[in-house]
């Protein structure tokens, strides 16, 4: 268990040496260090992309998508497990720095402010296989955008965004009524 523990911080703190001069890292240490997880703060960048897009973004990446806004609004939880590979890492941390380069593009004006890669994340595989393609950047920029995916890494959505967060506000049960149950 101790050994797990060490692992885990020394991955959480390899990745936070990676992209620290990408991204700020919120809570460290008088060290400049971090515990098993790190919170990247998003919030300087809501005016290109938020915290959910950066998140989503990483699912066409072939990652799951990281914890959102907590404990601090605008900003991903990173908890990378002691079993992480360095090159799983490394891949995780060029999705990043990746991630970071397409929202200095939309800054520069390469890309839309609305129909870019970062807010139109995830891309489905029925989206990248339609016959129509109606964003203003390319199918491979948004399937592709580093050559490990072609290579074994690459996860397809089945499916986008559909509302956010407005179904964890507003659940609706489908179950059937308690007297259905009654009647068993």
């Amino acid at each position: 268990m101790t050994n797990a523990t060490k692992y885990a911080i020394l991955n959480a703190n390899y990745i936070k040496a990676r992209l620290e001069s990408a991204y700020e890292v919120l809570y460290v240490g008088e060290n400049g260090r971090c515990a098993h997880e790190m919170i990247l703060d998003l919030r300087p960048f809501k005016s290109l992309a938020g915290a959910e897009d950066v998140a989503k973004r990483l699912i066409d990446y072939g990652f799951h998508a990281p914890t959102l806004s907590f404990p601090v609004a605008g900003t991903i939880m990173i908890e990378p497990t002691e079993s992480e590979s360095k090159a799983e890492l490394d891949r995780f941390c060029d999705a990043l720095l990746s991630i970071r380069k397409e929202m200095d593009e939309i800054a520069a004006g390469d890309y839309d402010h609305d129909d870019n890669v970062l807010h139109n994340a995830p891309h489905t595989v029925g989206e990248m296989t339609a016959d129509t393609w109606t964003h203003k950047y390319g199918r491979e920029k948004a399937a592709f955008p580093l050559p490990y995916l072609r290579h074994g890494f690459k996860f397809w959505a089945s499916v986008g965004r559909i509302d956010q967060a407005y179904g964890d506000r507003n659940l609706v049960c489908t179950c059937p009524p308690v007297e259905e149950y009654a009647a068993v």
